[in-house]
């Protein structure tokens, strides 16, 4: 959605000098933990891999069971399938092997699963973890977010537009739909973005098309069908979820190119996502975001050695799984208050 012209007010930045020399300070602090162990990432790739094909089976041989076991089976599968688009994350920034070339081949292999495009993928999100939590980089790998004053210059179906795509409801059910199997078949959001974008996007559907082609001709199309699509749906959603809830919460981080500070967007613009220990395993330590925007090199099977040797970080930009459910009524950024607010509170204030 193209952003209307803003008023801009006066205010200090947001991240004083002291600030940002800490977070400088822990940039040099958590550069020991880049190496990846590539034994430890083999074995990270085992027990993701081989535990979603052996589920996805179980859920075809429960067809003639009863359709409603498959679906429950496919809550875990879709667990594994959502650990496996991690491995793919991680890939993407080059973190999960020593070499260049297993990051990129592992990852664009699992992105036929995910039924995401690595290069592409990859491209989008080197340009959302470089300008995150920057007002004037918005709209390229991010979730759309307007200004207050933004959204109260838009005529009327432009608002009633933002406020359906900002909807948990549409989020979450018509979200996954639109992105998965729509928006990454072909890369239009970088038009210009080069060749290598487009190959990887046309070489991904091929490799998707020539698997259920495969997969249909061997078993059965429907079947094919009956079990992927409630795996690929839920794990989807689980995905926009936990991409939201880790930038879009009350005291994020936004401020303007000028006063803008790529580790105070790190920081203080990313949660930390503290979740239960079997959530924290299946989404493979990706709520420990303040220090992956930090430090994306980080492995992620690492981040919690991270935690452990510096318990401090704990307490950075916490958000509990209760607290990510309220994440969901915030839906503007109030330039003037430095926090996110509702639609709500936005109604309010203009009739006060």
């Amino acid at each position: 959605m193209p952003l209307a012209a803003a008023a801009r007010p006066d205010r200090a930045s947001s991240s004083p000098p002291a600030a940002k020399a800490e977070h400088k300070q822990w940039l040099k602090i958590l550069a020991r933990y880049r190496e990846p162990d590539p034994r430890r990432s083999l074995y990270e790739l085992a027990i993701t891999a081989v535990p979603f094909f052996a589920l996805w089976a179980l859920m075809l041989l429960c067809l003639d069971v009863g359709y409603w076991l498959s679906l429950i089976i496919a809550v875990p599968a879709a667990g594994f399938l959502v650990r496996l688009f991690m491995i793919q994350h991680d890939c993407g920034h080059g973190s999960f092997f020593r070499r260049a070339a297993a990051n990129h081949w592992v990852g664009r292999a699992i992105g036929v699963l995910t039924l995401t495009p690595y290069d592409y993928w990859r491209r989008t999100h080197a340009i959302h973890h470089a300008g995150s939590g920057n007002l004037d980089r918005r709209g390229t790998g991010d979730v759309a977010t307007l200004t207050v004053a933004e959204y109260l210059n838009l005529p009327r179906w432009r608002r009633l537009g933002y406020r359906l795509v900002r909807n948990p409801l549409i989020l979450l059910a018509i979200g996954p739909i639109y992105l998965f199997l729509l928006k990454h078949r072909l890369p239009v959001e970088l038009m210009d973005g080069g060749k290598e974008v487009w190959i990887s996007a046309i070489a991904t559907n091929l490799a998707i098309g020539g698997l259920v082609l495969g997969m249909g001709w061997a078993i059965g199309f429907q079947e094919v069908l009956l079990v992927q699509l409630p795996i690929t749906l839920l794990a989807s959603s689980i995905g926009i979820w936990l991409f939201y809830v880790q930038h879009q919460f009350e005291d994020t981080y936004w401020d303007h190119q000028e006063d803008w500070s790529f580790h105070a967007g790190a920081m203080q613009g990313s949660t930390f996502f503290d979740l239960p220990a079997p959530l924290r395993w299946f989404t493979a330590n990706i709520g420990m975001h303040h220090i992956h925007h930090l430090v994306s090199r980080i492995p992620s099977y690492r981040l919690g050695e991270v935690l452990r040797d510096h318990p401090e970080l704990r307490e950075v930009s916490r958000l509990t799984l209760r607290d990510s459910f309220r994440c969901f009524r915030l839906a503007l950024w109030d330039e003037q208050q430095r926090r996110l607010v509702s639609f709500r509170e936005v109604r309010a204030a203009a009739a006060a």
